[in-house]
């Protein structure tokens, strides 16, 4: 039986790995979608599992991914499981020549990672990573306004994603190194050097400085309200906040910022500044990510006088999006499928083990 073609004349049979915040998030997405059919679930929490299976009229539910996997009438996969999980999971789905979507980041390293996009080109299947955030409506405003050379040569920019208290699941794989891979740069910052490189047009990166720190979340300190220090299962071995300074192809740079706990104002605050040779911008999502739209404000001038303004922007699509945009890849046949093989999320892993290497070594590294 062939496997994992997504004809666009019968239904896209997919299986969803997770049943976490993520993996919900990916269920009710595929279930809006016209001929799209949920033909499997898997996770460990027994009593979530049989609710999220009645709920989605799900005929195939599974304690373990591997069982999932075995099915014969499946197409393509969603993994929404912790990071330490990405690569097994999507090398085994791509031999069985099933499409994969993952949860950012593609997996704990750039060589797991690595391992997923060789799969994905030997299989000739698809391999996403669910960048959720560039698809904001805000963000996809300035990207228009950036692409359309308003603000000139963009030369200096600085993004950011922080906490005061959101060390998610404090003493969980979260903040256990061997299992994540990383703490908020790897986990949140991924978010804002993605949309932060897509915003700038993809430059490459040819060197980076970052230092990272833990001051909080070895105390038992910085968690939310679900999760605190004394349900904490494993000691808390990654940073708790992160900085980078990336030096771009053509002498532009980059500052990242990512942080899950610091002493600052209490709301999420994911932001975007840049300076142009012909304008500048700023966006801020104060709340983020929950806040719908950022407050968006575009510096510029007009013979000689300011002539700044705020942009429109309707709220994004977040994951349907992602899953949407994954659907249609995978209906659009082999000759759209080879663009797709996980080779971005890949050229971000790098990025972040190099940050990573960066700290540990107290150097520039070359990419």
């Amino acid at each position: 039986m062939a496997r994992g073609n997504g004809s666009a004349d019968a239904d896209l049979r997919v299986g969803v790995i997770g049943l976490g915040w993520a993996g919900q998030q990916h269920l009710q997405a595929y279930s809006r979608i016209d001929g799209v059919r949920i033909t499997a679930l898997a996770g460990k929490e027994v009593d979530l599992l049989a609710q999220l299976q009645d709920r989605y009229g799900i005929p195939n539910a599974f304690a373990d991914w591997q069982q999932l996997l075995e099915l014969e009438d499946l197409d393509a996969v969603s993994i929404a499981v912790p990071t330490f999980l990405h690569a097994p999971i999507a090398v085994a789905a791509l031999e069985r020549g099933l499409h994969v979507l993952s949860e950012k980041p593609i997996a704990r390293s750039a060589d797991e990672g690595q391992e997923m996009v060789d799969a994905a080109r030997r299989s000739g299947r698809v391999l996403d990573v669910a960048f959720n955030h560039r698809r904001r409506g805000d963000i996809q405003v300035l990207k228009g306004i950036l692409d359309s050379g308003e603000l000139g040569r963009p030369y200096y920019a600085k993004a950011s994603w922080l906490r005061r208290s959101g060390i998610l699941k404090l003493g969980s794989w979260f903040t256990n190194k061997e299992m994540s891979g990383g703490g908020p740069l790897a986990d949140i910052g991924v978010h804002v050097l993605d949309y932060a490189l897509y915003l700038l047009g993809e430059p490459k990166v040819v060197s980076v400085s970052a230092a990272t720190y833990a001051e909080l979340g070895p105390r038992g300190r910085g968690g939310n309200d679900r999760e605190t220090a004394l349900s904490s299962n494993f000691a808390f071995e990654v940073e708790d906040f992160a900085t980078a300074f990336l030096r771009l192809d053509g002498g532009a740079t980059l500052i990242i910022e990512a942080g899950w706990a610091s002493f600052r104002p209490e709301p999420d605050l994911m932001d975007f500044s840049v300076f142009g040779t012909e304008g500048g911008a700023d966006l801020r999502a104060t709340g983020a990510p929950s806040a719908p739209v950022a407050d968006l404000r575009v510096y510029t001038e007009r013979d000689g006088m300011n002539a700044d303004y705020t942009p429109a922007a309707e709220p994004g699509r977040a994951h349907q999006q992602v899953v949407e945009d994954f659907v249609a890849v995978v209906r659009a046949g082999e000759t759209a499928w080879a663009q797709h093989d996980g080779s971005l999320a890949l050229s971000r892993a790098r990025i972040i083990d190099a940050c990573y290497q960066s700290a540990d070594e107290h150097r520039e590294v070359v990419l």
